[in-house]
């Protein structure tokens, strides 16, 4: 018996699929050399892969499906290893959109983080919704900042949704944007992100009892990333708290035209090519005195192109 599915699970080298839109979970694992051609990832297979399979008739544990092929993906979202090594991850494949989970305070938030993310969203064509969480801790106490965050990020183009998952403030709207497609839900640790996913859909739950742990007889429970069925529709991966990112093949005259805010501007520049740092009548730098780009974006930026150095 052979057929399709998408990676659901991956637990090490244990996996759940599924036939989507049903949502039936049986066992696989990948034998063999599975690759994917020019892909030097540590992982060949991600969850929201599909993938062709083979099996006996009712994969079990004891006898579960084999993944016999990744097929080609449409997108991905993929890091470089904290370490300064040349490895690299695929968090997961084939998505609608990225959710980047992200508090003022408690963790303090760190730009740089949250600006690769966003540019890796740009290189594979993912589209990025930024949920501001706790924002009823901040709005009584830093207001100002709030609204700062806001137009550094509304200002470049990009979706900013205020939430709260203590109060349910903005829960409906991201609900709303999870309904489309297949959603991959990170942050760095302690955002608050499972309890945003909770609150989304009650049913679920995150940090314990999760469903795929039944299918898996409590073997293999450390899991990577997992994608969860939303009662109201919609497929949500929760990826586990990221520590770091670091960009994946993006040569450092490519980085700013993931930068929205900063191509208004790129084509006014003196020089062709220009990396905005040093040369003369440069555009970006102008409008970063302007106050047009944010020095935070400017600063992320420019970190960027000294990690691109660390790599050569």
């Amino acid at each position: 018996m052979t057929g399709e599915a998408t990676v659901v699970k991956n637990a090490g080298s244990h996996f759940l699929l599924s036939e989507l839109p049903e949502w039936s979970l049986f066992p696989a694992v990948l034998r063999g050399k599975v690759r994917l051609k020019g892909s030097s990832s540590t992982n060949p297979v991600a969850v929201g892969d599909r993938v062709r399979y083979s099996c006996e008739e009712n994969p079990t544990e004891e006898n579960p499906a084999v993944i016999t092929e990744v097929l080609p993906r449409s997108n991905y979202l993929i890091r470089r290893s904290t370490n300064l090594s040349r490895q690299s991850h695929v968090i997961a494949a084939n998505l609608d959109q990225v959710i980047i989970a992200v508090s003022l305070y408690f963790p303090e938030i760190k730009l740089p983080f949250l600006d690769r993310v966003l540019v890796t969203c740009g290189v594979y064509g993912i589209k990025a919704v930024i949920a501001l969480n706790k924002v009823d801790m901040y709005r009584s106490e830093v207001p100002e900042e709030v609204e700062r965050f806001k137009e550094i990020y509304q200002g470049a183009g990009y979706r900013v949704i205020e939430t709260s998952a203590r109060t349910g403030e903005g829960v409906n709207e991201l609900k709303r944007v999870c309904q489309s497609g297949l959603s991959l839900f990170c942050g760095e640790s302690g955002v608050g992100k499972s309890s945003l996913i909770k609150a989304i859909d009650p049913s679920l739950n995150p940090k314990i009892g999760r469903i795929s742990d039944v299918h898996l007889q409590g073997k293999h429970t450390t899991s990577l990333y997992e994608m969860y069925r939303l009662s109201d529709g919609g497929y949500l991966i929760d990826a586990p708290g990221l520590r770091g990112f670091g960009l994946v093949d993006l040569d450092k005259e490519e980085i700013s035209k993931y930068f929205p805010e900063m191509l208004k501007f790129a084509d006014d520049c003196y020089f062709t090519p220009c990396t905005h740092t040093h040369e003369p009548h440069c555009a970006i730098k102008e409008a970063v005195d302007r106050g047009d780009i944010s020095a935070e974006r400017y600063n992320s930026y420019l970190g960027m192109l000294e990690e691109d150095k660390k790599f050569r």
